[in-house]
């Protein structure tokens, strides 16, 4: 069956990585869900770790509005939205941000609190087996493991979202590729009760807030800027996308055009591209048109709308494109 994204029709390869990512979010979710559990179970009264189990009970928020940005995407426009359902994956962004900057604040400063009214969490021992235990041994070994999957996740997840130009799976990547740095914040302090540093796990949980709170931040600068029709950037929104210089070389090609400026934006997975021509005729022929813009739109999937326009004066802030600069 063909996987679409509205009335884009995926390839092959972004159908196989889609299927991929949903299994990997599903799998990523048992085992947030074992892990939260066992964080549970060992916590007791560190403020280091119950920052760290409030980090792992909100990362289910990036893989679930993937979940529901992916499949609500694949809605087909319709009279109310005529440019499809391509935003639910930018407002999912912009939920999750909001989340995890809102929570991450909070936790900043209950982690502040704790170290300026200077709380030393007390850490006992459990029986395993009949032989007693101290519980920081246990909440080390839980704190350590918990970064293991997500950091081999995160390298997959990264893969997929350059491949399927979803900024949420990017998003998410990043999150679980900087969550080794929650695991060791988290079992230093709890090492640092041991050692008799009283103050080194209140400092391991705003490490871990601090980073929380820079996650929230950074999804919602990118959802922002998507959501209010930014230039298109790539995934990873260091440059603009690549598909607007190509849009403007592949117009270039053609004689009869003296100028060419291409505004594209990012609508989730795909971009909507509006193309102003100038030519060198008074005339234009439709059936050129129509040629050149089919042309464009076969030249990435991801373009899923493309306006061409004919005009004597440039729009936008940005230079055209000469013919004179691409001889």
């Amino acid at each position: 069956m063909t996987v679409t994204f509205g009335h884009t029709e995926l390839p092959d390869e972004q159908q196989q990585a889609l299927r991929k990512a949903r299994r990997i979010q599903w799998l990523w979710m048992v085992i947030l869900a074992a892990t939260v559990a066992a964080m549970a179970a060992v916590m007791g009264n560190s403020q280091a770790m119950k920052t760290a189990w409030i980090e792992d009970m909100l990362s289910f928020l990036p893989p679930l509005a993937f979940l529901i940005g992916a499949r609500v995407a694949r809605k087909a426009p319709n009279e109310r939205f005529p440019f499809g359902y391509h935003r639910a994956v930018g407002v999912g962004h912009l939920v999750s941000g909001v989340a995890l900057a809102g929570v991450g604040l909070l936790l900043i400063a209950d982690g502040g609190s704790g170290l300026l009214m200077g709380e030393r969490p007390p850490i006992g021992a459990v029986n395993i087996f009949g032989t007693p235990v101290w519980l920081g041994w246990l909440m080390i070994i839980v704190a350590l493991a918990s970064c293991i999957a997500p950091v081999i996740l995160g390298r997959i997840k990264r893969r997929l979202a350059e491949q399927l130009h979803d900024k949420v799976l990017r998003a998410d990547a990043d999150m679980n590729r900087a969550d080794w740095l929650t695991g060791v914040a988290t079992a230093a302090g709890v090492a640092g009760i041991g050692l008799g540093f009283w103050w080194a796990d209140a400092v391991a949980a705003l490490v871990v807030s601090v980073s929380i709170t820079k996650d929230g931040w950074e999804n919602i600068r990118d959802a922002i800027s998507d959501l209010t029709d930014a230039r298109a950037t790539t995934v990873d929104n260091s440059a603009p996308h690549p598909i607007i210089a190509q849009i403007n070389a592949r117009v270039l090609q053609e004689p009869q055009v003296v100028a060419v400026q291409t505004r594209a934006r990012d609508e989730g997975h795909v971009l909507h591209a509006e193309v102003f021509m100038q030519l060198n005729q008074a005339t234009v022929d439709i059936a050129w048109l129509e040629e050149l813009r089919r042309s464009c739109t076969e030249m990435d999937w991801r373009i899923q709308d493309l306006v061409l326009t004919v005009t004597q004066e440039q729009h936008g802030e940005a230079d055209p494109t000469l013919k004179e600069q691409q001889e």
